[in-house]
């Protein structure tokens, strides 16, 4: 009965058929539709590329009015084409087989430091390693506790190179986990060597050891006697790889925009700050009690091995940094403009506002980056000193004149750099000359015009312009250093002359 019955509740075959012929032209309408509208989806995400080609002719949802500024803008982004910035060209890698890997632990101020990492790319390079990214100096007396990419802009000094040298920003784990282990060797390289001393005695330690770590690196390459590709490659790094960040770039552009605005600018580099006195012994008119300060900063610091210093004899033998005093008498002999910027590049002036007065008496326009600048510019840069330095540096370089009252290191890299840019003046004072030419004319022995017709003469020619370096065979120390005189790299050998 229930089979029968569901018989007769089945359709005939002819009403099916005609049901599914309605079907079939529905369903490929509504399949259709879905693909074109998938379509229209697709092309509008892909936008600026294949949009206003492929949907430029499409009937458009807004009004005329709407549409005309809108079409107006893109005829007008068509007939004016986007500017192309170009992207810096990299280098090519060097492909080379590694020797190993060379850690270094830079030692020193700003400047020391610099040129060393010039010297350890070298080293790096010559003896194919890879150079992880120096470490720097924080425990000496200025406790900077600075990285490398808080002073030097590391993305371009490992790129810039890379056709040089492979530099890491640190060891590979795998090799990292042998250092821990204390799998590595350490050690001072010998001072002033050549390039032969790293590949007989170093080169084989690297292979050895697989890393190396130089624990010093102040002058540990020699000045002279090195092949041409050597001291062009210090040059390379030194003013085209150690770019300072962006940060301190930009606000030394301040500082320099600040100053021109108001006309020429001398930068005086017055090395009279606590250390250099205390590490120096010079004393020349401190108190007793600044005298007696300095001499237990002195002690207290076992890396000075100096101590017992007779501050008359040196500074009689032209070996301490001239005093706010002296250099104030020298710049007035040197007829520099009463009018003219003096840019303190130095850290706090010992004495303060008393050993200051003399110069400021006779130069009212004495400013530093402090006086220049907003706290608030300088907030980030407080107890940096190597920031604060690199500020210093950047203004150096672009003075019309840079005076260096001692010969340390930024004295004599500046030195060298501004001789880079085109022989710019820096007047290099010969100080025990005019140590005792000061000491006859406040004595009465000499009168001002005589003190500044001989103050004149004796620097006519030193003056920064073109020059040979000095050589003294086996004295490296007392010889030019080479980031002060860097001949092999300036642009027109041809001024070079015999000092």
């Amino acid at each position: 009965m229930g089979i029968k019955a569901a018989a007769k509740l089945r359709c005939p075959p002819s009403v099916a058929a005609a049901a599914r012929s309605r079907l079939t032209p529905w369903m490929l309408r509504a399949t259709m539709t879905v693909l074109l509208w998938t379509c229209v989806v697709q092309l509008t995400a892909v936008g600026n590329t294949w949009g206003p080609r492929v949907l430029k002719g499409w009937p458009s949802c807004r009004t005329a009015r709407e549409a005309a500024p809108a079409a107006a803008a893109t005829t007008t982004r068509l007939a004016m084409p986007e500017p192309v910035v170009e992207k810096a060209l990299l280098p090519p890698k060097r492909i080379y087989i590694n020797n190993g890997y060379l850690m270094v632990s830079c030692n020193g101020g700003l400047n020391q430091m610099r040129a060393a990492i010039c010297d350890m790319v070298v080293i790096a390079r010559y003896l194919n390693v890879t150079l992880i990214v120096p470490e720097l100096d924080k425990t000496s007396f200025w406790n900077d506790p600075s990285e490398f990419q808080d002073i030097f802009d590391i993305e371009h000094f490992i790129t810039s190179l890379r056709d040089e040298v492979r530099t890491l920003r640190e060891l590979p784990p795998r090799i990292k986990r042998r250092v821990e282990l204390g799998k590595f060797h350490s050690m001072p390289p010998i001072s002033w060597s050549d390039i032969s001393y790293y590949h007989k005695q170093i080169l084989p330690l690297i292979r050895k050891y697989k890393v190396l770590h130089l624990n010093r690196t102040d002058a540990r390459l020699a000045n002279n006697g090195l092949p041409l590709e050597i001291q062009r490659l210090r040059c390379r790094v030194n003013y085209a790889a150690l770019k300072f960040t962006p940060q301190i770039e930009e606000l030394g552009k301040r500082v320099i925009r600040i100053l021109r605005q108001n006309g020429p600018f001398l930068v005086l580099h017055l090395r009279y700050e606590m250390d250099m006195l205390a590490f120096s012994g010079c004393t020349q008119g401190c108190t007793p009690k600044e005298a007696e300060e300095l001499t237990r900063m002195r002690y207290a610091y076992p890396w000075w091995k100096e101590k017992v210093i007779n501050s008359f004899v040196k500074r009689k033998d032209g070996l301490c940094p001239l005093t706010p005093e002296e250099i104030a008498l020298v710049l007035r002999a040197l007829d520099i403009d009463q009018n003219m910027q003096i840019y303190i590049a130095a850290g706090e002036i010992y004495g303060g506002k008393r050993r200051m007065a003399s110069l400021t008496s006779a130069y009212h326009n004495v400013v530093r980056k402090e006086t220049l600048l907003e706290p608030s510019d300088l907030m980030f840069f407080q107890n940096h000193s190597s920031q604060m330095a690199a500020l210093d540096y950047l203004v150096s370089l672009e003075s019309d004149i840079f005076v260096p009252t001692y010969d340390g290191n930024m004295a004599k890299v500046v030195e060298g750099h501004r001789r880079y840019m085109g022989f710019k003046k820096t007047i290099l004072l010969d100080r025990k000359l005019i140590v005792e030419l000061v000491d006859q004319y406040t004595s009465g022995s000499l009168r001002w015009d005589e003190f500044s017709s001989l103050i004149k003469a004796v620097h006519a020619n030193r003056m920064g312009s073109a020059a040979t370096r000095t050589v003294i065979p086996d004295r490296p120390k007392e010889e030019d250093y080479f980031y002060a005189n860097p001949q092999e790299c300036l642009r027109d050998p041809n001024l070079l002359r015999t000092s």
